[in-house]
């Protein structure tokens, strides 16, 4: 059972250093998310919501939302008192594969506060448009 796990992990992990090696998107990509992450950390919704284009759409535990103003709504009630009440943002990256122009992000991502760890997956789609990479769709559970 122990070399089975092992095989597992190589193949998990090899998709994701080919993307790091081949895609000069995947450094924009990354840093954007990071840029997003800091602004979710430091309470800020404006900066959290930089990465998502206008036209963005969301899915989520409550269903679709289209456009980002909307996006930035349902994520508002977390964004209080110039924090964030649900800790701090992280993501651990899976895979990101080219798909034309834009890029598909899998990740995990996690929020660590005071009430502990919560955490779940997102799919992200990314398109590279006159302000860098922006998510133009988002499904994340």
């Amino acid at each position: 059972m122990m070399g089975m796990m092992a095989i597992g992990i190589a193949l998990v992990a090899v998709p994701v250093m080919a993307a790091q090696a081949g895609d000069p998107a995947e450094a924009g990509i990354r840093a954007a998310m990071t840029a997003s992450a800091a602004g979710w950390d430091a309470g800020d919704l404006d900066r959290f919501m930089g990465i998502y284009a206008p036209d963005a759409v969301y899915v989520g535990a409550k269903g679709l939302v289209r456009g980002k103003a909307a996006i930035a709504d349902s994520f508002r009630a977390s964004f209080s008192g110039g924090a964030n009440s649900r800790g701090r943002l992280s993501f651990d990256y899976l895979l990101i594969r080219p798909i034309g122009e834009r890029r598909m992000v899998f990740a995990r991502w996690h929020l660590r506060g005071v009430g502990g760890e919560e955490s779940g997956m997102t799919t992200l789609v990314f398109e590279r448009q006159a302000g860098g990479w922006k998510i133009v769709a988002d499904h994340s559970s």
